[in-house]
C-alpha cells in the first residue's frame, strides 16, 4: 500500500458522519457552542422535571378535591340523617303506644302524629326545603305538574284549583313539582233550537 492512499489522521471523518452521509462536511463545535448546547440540555432537563412534578401535583390536587367533595357530601348527609333519627324514634314510640295502651284515644294518637309531622317539617325547613303552595295561584309549569283540567266559572282560566300532591323546592332548586288540577273555562251551553 502506498502512503498516498492512506488518509491523514486530520482528514478522517467520524463514524456517524460516514454512516449517515458520506458527502456531509464535518461540523466542529467550538468550546462556546458546546457549552451553550450543554446549558440548553440542562435547562430542558430542568423544565421536564418541573413539568413532571407539576403534573403529579395536579393529579394529587384533583384526587384530594374529589375526596374533600365526597367527605363534604357524606358529612352533610350525616347531619341531615342525625336530625331525622329523632323523628323515626317518635314514630316508633307512637306505634308502641298504640299497641300497648288500651286507653289510647284517636285524639291523642292524632296529636302525637301531628307533633311528629311538625318535627319532620322543622328538619326539612332547617335544611332549606320548603313546600310549594299552589292552590289559588296561576299555573306555573316550572313548579306545577298539571294532571288534568276542570271547568270552573269561579276561578280564572289557568288557576290551580286543587293540589293532589305537594311539591317541594330546596332554596331555588325544584325537588318535586306539585301535582295539580287547573281551571279552564266552562264549555258554552248549546243553544236549543226553536221549534217551528
Amino acid at each position: 500500500m502506498s502512503s498516498d492512499n492512506v488518509p491523514n489522521k486530520d482528514e478522517t471523518q467520524p463514524a456517524d458522519a460516514v454512516a449517515n452521509d458520506s458527502s456531509a462536511p464535518e461540523t466542529i463545535l467550538t468550546a462556546e457552542q458546546f457549552a451553550e448546547i450543554q446549558a440548553k440540555a440542562a435547562k430542558a432537563d430542568e423544565t421536564w422535571d418541573r413539568y413532571v412534578r407539576l403534573n403529579a401535583d395536579f393529579d394529587n390536587f384533583r384526587k384530594r378535591a374529589a375526596r374533600d367533595r365526597e367527605d363534604g357530601m357524606r358529612s352533610s348527609q350525616e347531619r341531615l340523617l342525625n336530625k331525622l333519627l329523632p323523628v323515626v324514634d317518635n314514630f316508633d314510640m307512637a306505634m308502641a303506644a298504640t299497641g300497648s295502651a288500651q286507653n289510647t284515644t284517636l285524639e291523642s294518637l292524632k296529636a302525637g302524629v301531628q307533633m311528629i309531622q311538625g318535627q319532620l317539617k322543622a328538619v326539612l325547613s332547617e335544611s332549606g326545603v320548603e313546600e310549594i303552595d299552589a292552590i289559588g295561584k296561576p299555573f306555573d309549569p316550572n313548579l306545577h305538574e298539571a294532571l288534568s283540567q276542570m271547568e270552573s266559572a269561579d276561578a280564572p282560566e289557568g288557576t290551580v284549583l286543587q293540589q293532589l300532591r305537594k311539591g317541594y323546592k330546596m332554596r331555588d332548586r325544584l325537588l318535586r313539582p306539585a301535582s295539580v288540577i287547573v281551571a279552564k273555562k266552562p264549555a258554552a251551553a248549546e243553544p236549543t233550537e226553536a221549534k217551528a
